[in-house]
């Protein structure tokens, strides 16, 4: 690779590395044209030729403070306008998969883009932070990361399940080496690399855990890397006509084992140390940063479906009726609320390490819930006022096409507005967002995209508490207790003199 940012060729050259990649059996010998992952490789590959595209090289890309160019999120923000920029570059990527590309290049930006702004938090690697940001930002690397660990035993400190969760091995002059699986490593087969830590939900402890208290960057063709893949939606859609989606945006999940892997020191971030590897979720700004890039990323998926739903009722021939009227406004106001807050974490940030800025956390508390119940709202809007027409529809191209059947289709099918094509066509793209298996998968996407329902709402508290607002809202009580008593008014206009 060059230290340039990637195009789209380079991006899919870069991918045929011999990384172990299994589906279905199969030990797939190159991603970029495997009937699974090849069309999602290209529509990354497409942001890629964005970043030189002349309409959109400003919008996208600028020069960070060390003269690299990269994309605008890659890189820490100086101001709010910054902040603001980086938030309009996600969305500019997000449009060319219609918000239906969740783990594109810039979501591990809100990580990396750290490593520059506050790379002492890792010492003793702080060099290899820093370096690790050059690396990235000047090609603007493609990373997944992997910090949930499989769902087995989670009744047991992770230090109790060793068979299982990364954990250390043993180390030398070389690096750690390492074994154990985590989850969920979504798009990672057309990945560079894997960032590995523990999530906010787990906490390990001192003296025991040291071995799992660990944060370090694996190049996916790292020796004993290995990938097990879910089924493949792209695989499986018969064409883009019946799958539009489905066929091109399938981001397949993974689990990732290692198996003996040696991470060179150069890669490691935190080693055996267990404060460092507890707080880091806290520490690093992750989280607040992650959430302007999912949350834009959903506001770009809700404006497709705000438009969708639109247009299906107009098909249907429902677009006056009141619920049905009712229902587009409140899609529409969801839309708004993504959209209002991912503004609200731009322009009201705080302060970061090194000069930066960032979204606050409880800017970013607020909009990581939202987006976990909004998409089941739209959903279930959806399937209310729509009803059966999306099932109405012959089951692939090939009936439109048949000489005997395409003419009934043409009489029976047709839309209040709109040919028998057009209407089929379209009510193929609702089910595909909220219907097919790859619709499934982002109704669950959606859901715990953020962690657990309850974790969300933990790590809010958390937060609260850390940050001082816990106590301010007790302040305001308290304030409020303080105007009366047994007596009557004890202050205020209220009080008798």
């Amino acid at each position: 690779m060059t230290d340039t940012l990637l195009d789209g060729q380079t991006y899919l050259d870069s991918l045929r590395d011999g990384r172990t990649v299994w589906i279905d059996g199969e030990k797939v010998k190159d991603v970029t044209e495997h009937a699974a992952f090849r069309n999602s490789a290209r529509s990354i590959s497409r942001l890629y030729d964005a970043l030189h595209d002349p309409e959109l090289r400003d919008t996208l890309t600028f020069e960070d403070d060390q003269g690299i160019r990269t994309h605008r999120f890659f890189a820490p923000s100086r101001t709010p306008d910054e902040l603001l920029k980086a938030r309009d570059a996600i969305a500019a990527w997000s449009r060319l998969g219609y918000g239906f590309l969740g783990r594109t290049p810039d979501y591990k930006a809100a990580f990396m883009a750290s490593l520059s702004s506050d790379p002492d938090l890792y010492a003793p690697y702080a060099d290899n932070a820093r370096a690790w940001y050059r690396r990235y930002a000047s090609q603007a690397l493609f990373l997944n990361h992997v910090l949930v660990n499989p769902p087995v035993d989670r009744s047991r400190p992770v230090h109790e399940v060793g068979d299982v969760y990364v954990r250390v091995v043993r180390d030398n002059d070389r690096g750690i080496v390492v074994s154990g699986a985590k989850m969920l490593a979504t798009g990672s087969a057309l990945t560079h690399a894997t960032f590995v830590a523990q999530n906010s939900a787990v906490s390990m402890e001192a003296g025991k855990a040291e071995n799992f208290a660990l944060a370090f960057i694996a190049p996916m063709d790292t020796p004993g890397c290995v990938l097990i893949s879910r089924s493949s939606y792209e695989a499986r859609a018969a064409s883009p006509f019946d799958h539009p989606l489905s066929s091109r945006f399938d981001e397949n999940d993974a689990v990732l084992i290692f198996e003996e892997a040696l991470i060179p020191w150069e890669n490691v971030l935190i080693y055996r140390d267990v404060e460092k590897a507890n707080s880091f979720f806290p520490r690093s700004g992750f989280v607040n940063r992650s959430h302007l890039q999912a949350g834009t990323r959903f506001a770009v998926k809700l404006d497709l479906m705000a438009g969708l739903l639109a247009r299906a009722v107009a098909s249907n021939g429902t677009g006056g009726f009141r619920g049905v009227q009712a229902a587009l406004g409140e899609v529409i106001t969801l839309r708004n609320t993504a959209w209002a807050l991912t503004t609200v974490m731009a322009m009201d940030p705080v302060d970061g390490p090194g000069g930066t800025v960032m979204p606050s956390i409880e800017h970013a508390g607020a909009l990581r819930m939202f987006t976990s119940q909004a998409w089941e709202r739209v959903r279930e809007l959806f399937e209310t006022h729509l009803g059966g027409a999306p099932l109405v529809v012959p089951s692939s191209r090939h009936d439109l096409a048949h000489p005997e059947l395409g003419p009934l289709i043409e009489r029976y099918y047709r839309g209040s507005d709109s040919s028998a094509e057009s209407r089929i066509k379209l009510f193929k793209l609702v089910w595909d967002t909220i219907g097919t298996e790859f619709g499934g998968r982002h109704g669950l996407y959606e859901r715990v995209y953020s962690g657990n329902a309850d974790q969300v709402r933990i790590d809010a508290l958390n937060a609260a508490r850390r940050g001082g607002l816990a106590a301010r809202l007790d302040s305001v009580v308290e304030d409020c207790l303080g105007d009366y008593d047994l007596d009557g008014w004890t202050r205020g206009p209220w009080a008798r003199s």
